[in-house]
């Protein structure tokens, strides 16, 4: 098997590709933590990009355990996104996962094979690590993660003489884009993870998830409402609603149809994602009379629309 088609199909890649991923992940990701910098628009993006590769170095493959570990991360980018918006500040840990260094085997070896079990634990002995996984990151993130945000928001908006319950109703999309997603990979009429599309629905979910959080970035920055909708999510509604209309004896898509659905979702995500990227780009660009890539000539420069102190552009109110 190939390896595009070992990455496709979520298999654990050979040891030396393994090793090499497993020595560069950890130093990109302290750095990332420690400064703060190039973290929430990027890494909105590589959320469930990044956590494909964790999945496939797991060898978790195309099941409810992938899938949770591929879009897990989407939970604690938002609410430090959220906090972000309100704190003015970003706050992130030293490390944002556990990075294994004995291979993908090491995540289905009994325990009993690892260590000598006590015989008070021994209904331990022929559990896995990977039985552990989902209920550990979960509880790391309601323990830790999600409080510490509630915690630093409350701060911020007291020391302003304002009150945390408004800030509570901001949460209101990624409730929504948890329940779809979860609806949709644990319905039994789904062809999402028995037919192996995990990898495409991860794809799609990058840029849609990228879109929510850059756009709360994007109003942080300007000063704006929270964003509390994108169009992007309908799609995932939808297809949630769709294939599990079944358990109410109701017809639900076929499973030709619901691969198209997601082909299609896939581009819609790309051309909305897009299309509102470089708006923005342009806009920034527009107004601060600058290119994105290029340092333009001085005929240009003279004839690009720069902002005056008091407000205006081109002598216009901007």
């Amino acid at each position: 098997m190939s390896q595009v088609q070992q990455r496709m199909r979520l298999v654990p890649p050979a040891d030396s590709e393994n090793y090499s991923s497993r020595l560069s992940i950890p130093p990109r990701s302290r750095k990332r933590n420690l400064t703060g910098k190039d973290s929430h628009g990027i890494d909105s993006l590589n959320c469930t990009l990044g956590s494909l590769l964790e999945t496939a170095a797991m060898g978790l493959g195309p099941s409810k355990t992938g899938a949770f570990t591929a879009l897990v991360p989407c939970l604690p980018m938002f609410f430090s996104t959220w906090e972000t918006y309100h704190t003015h500040t970003l706050y992130l840990g030293y490390f944002n996962g556990p990075t294994a260094y004995f291979g993908p085997q090491v995540w289905k070896q009994p325990l009993g094979q690892m260590f000598d079990v006590p015989e008070t634990l021994q209904f331990l002995e022929d559990r896995t690590p990977r039985d552990f996984w989902v209920p550990v990151i979960l509880f790391a993130f309601v323990t830790a993660h999600l409080p510490s945000c509630i915690v630093n928001v409350a701060k911020a908006r007291r020391s302003r003489g304002q009150s945390l319950t408004p800030t509570l109703l901001e949460w209101t999309p990624m409730i929504i884009y948890t329940a779809s997603s979860c609806a949709w990979i644990s319905s039994p009429h789904s062809i999402l993870l028995r037919d192996n599309h995990l990898v495409l629905f991860c794809l799609t979910q990058s840029f849609v998830f990228g879109r929510m959080t850059t756009k709360i970035i994007l109003a942080h920055l300007t000063r704006q409402p929270f964003p509390y909708w994108t169009v992007l999510v309908l799609p995932l509604a939808g297809g949630a609603i769709a294939t599990n209309l079944p358990r109410l004896g109701l017809p639900g898509l076929s499973p030709q149809m619901e691969l198209y659905w997601l082909y299609a979702y896939f581009v819609f995500a790309i051309v909305v994602y897009f299309r509102w990227a470089l708006l923005v780009i342009n806009s920034i660009c527009e107004y601060l009379g600058i290119n994105c890539l290029t340092i333009p000539s001085k005929e240009q420069h003279s004839t690009k629309a720069r902002p005056l102190a008091n407000g205006k552009v081109n002598g216009k109110a901007s």
